[in-house]
């Protein structure tokens, strides 16, 4: 009679002979969408499904899906480098219902206390002045403000810890 194996072992090997390992892998993406994306970004997709190698994402608004196409190849790097291999080897986007996330309080009066300085405000500017259509530019200077607000406390020690 053979010696018993580990659960985990014998669990590890089932789902490698049924091909399995490689799917499941890729799941864990929904439980670090903020961490391997950005806030500003995760607030506004959310991963639907992963089919084929194809990842579907659901967006907020149409604004966003445009914007978010200049950034897919940037977005494949880092979810593949989450993933630790190449498991995903296209993004769709698809305008959908994004779950409103609950941002704590605290989190959130940090935001507004930040405040840019006149040289990232031009900065951003600058960036945004070939964008003709008026609503994507307001959509991605949003997004622009957001992050550099947040990369902004991330640098400014916290007051009160």
């Amino acid at each position: 009679m053979k010696k018993p194996q580990p659960l985990g072992s014998i669990l590890a090997q089932t789902l490698k002979g049924l091909q399995l390992e490689v799917p499941l892998k890729t799941y864990s993406i929904w439980g670090a969408w903020s961490k391997i994306v950005g806030e500003a970004i995760a607030h506004q997709t959310q991963p639907r499904a992963i089919r084929n190698h194809i990842l579907f994402i659901d967006v907020s608004h149409s604004t966003w899906m445009q914007q978010l196409q200049f950034l897919k190849p940037t977005l494949l790097g880092k979810i593949n480098g989450f993933l630790g291999e190449p498991l995903i080897e296209d993004i769709r986007f698809k305008v959908g219902k994004i779950p409103a996330a609950v941002t704590p309080l605290r989190e959130r009066k940090q935001e507004r206390e930040v405040r840019l300085d006149r040289k990232t405000i031009d900065q951003i500017e600058g960036l945004l002045q070939n964008i003709t259509d008026a609503e994507v530019r307001e959509g991605f200077k949003e997004l622009l403000m957001k992050s550099a607000i947040l990369e902004q406390s991330r640098k400014t020690p916290k007051q009160g810890n």
